[in-house]
């Protein structure tokens, strides 16, 4: 079965990222395949490099990118959301007068239309979060 998940919720604020990485790491295990991972809202706050948690707490961006990484999976900001929550890769900082960028090995930013593909293409679109 081909997957996409959507999440609209914060590394730490909320339990939807954690359980978004578990299932989505579960699914590849099982040999679904994962069309995209797409970031909406506070969401976009799992792509940023410049977390730095407790040594003894879950790295929740890092599991993400190493995820990526192992499975070549397109993990997605949007634009609009990212922009908002001062999350920039080298293009947008610079389209916008930013002196740095944030974002985390293995994700990109892009509009809503990668949402509505995702939706289009996969079997089914798992959404965690409000």
């Amino acid at each position: 079965m081909k997957i996409s998940v959507m999440i609209s919720e914060g590394p730490y604020t909320h339990q939807a990222s954690d359980t978004a990485y578990h299932f989505t790491k579960a699914a590849l295990e099982g040999g679904h395949e994962i069309f995209r991972v797409f970031f909406y809202h506070d969401g976009v706050n799992n792509g940023t490099r410049l977390a730095t948690p407790p040594q003894d707490d879950r790295n929740i961006v890092n599991r993400w990118s190493e995820l990526a990484a192992e499975h070549n999976l397109d993990l997605v900001l949007c634009v609009a959301a990212a922009q908002r929550r001062g999350i920039a890769d080298p293009d947008e900082a610079k389209r916008n007068g930013k002196d740095a960028d944030n974002i985390a090995p293995g994700f990109r930013i892009s509009g809503l239309g990668q949402l509505i593909e995702a939706g289009i293409q996969s079997d089914r679109l798992v959404t965690f979060g409000d």
